[in-house]
């Protein structure tokens, strides 16, 4: 695939990168892979490695595969043809990805994901829809609670402007959430559940199940 943009690799290690709130994405990126347990995984999509090298150092099997070989991923290959068998894999995760690639490109990129896997499949987008956060901490003595409630607003949704990096975006004008759950669910995809990360709500999780 030749129109897919390649991020210099420095782009990863600049500081302005990983910020704490990308931490948090981090945290759920490998927290939703634990959950699982899967025998064996595929990464596809390896940004700056944090993902694959903290879940190999706690015993996961995982192989890595990306466009950029200059990334050093275990396979160098399109998520558009991988380069695996049927159910290869107990787990498949693209986090952050498929928005590098043209609109035309999703489905068929959610077809091989789907075929390479066994059990789940695990994204993340990113999602400009407009939202309020409430962080509440009630203190008591010997109590505490902690109420935290993201909530989604209304509003005209902007036109996605291609940036060099990311040809489309959720809640930008024609890619409501609703769509990409749908093509999920008919790429064979059961949405378990999707969520918006609360410190940074700009990455949208979505964990499925192969049908």
């Amino acid at each position: 695939m030749t129109d897919t943009p390649q991020v210099e690799p420095g782009h990863y290690e600049d500081a302005s990168y990983d910020t704490r709130e990308r931490f948090l994405t981090y945290w759920h990126q490998a927290d939703e892979v634990r959950q699982r347990r899967p025998q064996n995984m595929l990464e596809v999509g390896i940004g700056n490695g944090f993902l694959h090298r903290y879940l190999r150092a706690r015993g996961v099997d995982v192989h890595t595969l990306d466009f950029d070989e200059r990334l050093g991923p275990d396979t160098v290959g399109s998520v558009l043809q991988l380069p695996f068998e049927d159910g290869q894999f107990d787990l498949v995760c693209c986090y952050e990805t498929l928005e590098h690639l043209p609109w035309e490109h999703f489905s068929p990129a959610l077809e091989e994901l789907r075929r390479v896997g066994r059990r789940w499949v695990l994204l993340s987008l990113p999602d400009v829809t407009p939202y309020a956060r409430f962080d509440i901490e009630v203190t008591k003595p010997g109590k505490r609670r902690t109420v935290r409630k993201l909530v989604e607003l209304r509003g005209k949704a902007p036109v996605h402007q291609f940036d060099g990096q990311h040809y489309w975006e959720i809640g930008k004008r024609g890619w409501p959430v609703r769509r990409i759950t749908s093509l999920l669910e008919g790429a064979g995809l059961e949405v378990e559940a999707d969520f918006r990360v609360f410190g940074l709500p700009y990455h949208h999780f979505f964990s499925t199940r192969i049908r």
